[in-house]
């Protein structure tokens, strides 16, 4: 039963990251609520028992992915442009 709880909470959690990633306009707030749902994705790879995958994912994509992007958004505009 906690397992379930986990789970689901993990999930709904992915869920909001991607939709806080999606409607961000400011690319450095988007960038960080995708190093979150990176490391929640890790967590799910943790509890479904596959620790090398968690290991690799909160790595390379919560911690890397998340440093890299941060650094290309300095190098660009910080707000997209809204199309009116």
């Amino acid at each position: 039963m906690i397992v379930f709880a986990a789970h689901a909470l993990v999930v709904a959690g992915l869920v909001i990251a991607a939709l806080l990633v999606y409607r961000f306009r400011d690319l450095l707030s988007a960038a960080i609520a995708f190093g979150v749902f990176s490391f929640l994705l890790s967590l799910e790879f943790y509890i479904l028992q596959a620790p090398d995958v968690a290991i690799a994912e909160a790595g390379i994509g919560a911690g890397l992915t998340t440093a890299i992007y941060t650094i290309a958004v300095r190098g660009t505009q910080r707000w997209e442009e809204t199309e009116e």
